[in-house]
């Protein structure tokens, strides 16, 4: 899982059926030594699915990968980013 921010949304003309009712958001990862050190230290911008209505600029934990299909077993869903959380806050203790 990783913390990303949001920066953006997708507009997309088809979607496939099991993907209606979500939005589709672009994110920036934050890399480990970014969120310690509050440095600019980010990733490349990815496309996530999203159901928690994640807004411009929230920080949101990010399943990828199998486990972004998780959620939703036994259904399957093509997606390869899943916003699971939108966070308050990130606290890191050194």
């Amino acid at each position: 899982m990783r913390i990303a921010q949001v920066i953006g949304t997708v507009t997309l003309s088809h979607c496939d059926p099991t993907l209606e009712g979500a939005t589709w958001k672009i994110g920036v990862p934050y890399k480990a030594n970014a969120l310690k050190n509050g440095k600019d230290g980010r990733g490349e911008p990815f496309v996530i699915y999203d159901e928690q209505n994640s807004g411009y600029g929230d920080l949101i934990a990010v399943s990828e990968s199998a486990e972004a299909s998780a959620p939703f077993h036994p259904d399957q869903k093509p997606i390869d980013a899943y916003n699971a959380a939108i966070l308050d806050a990130v606290n890191i203790e050194s």
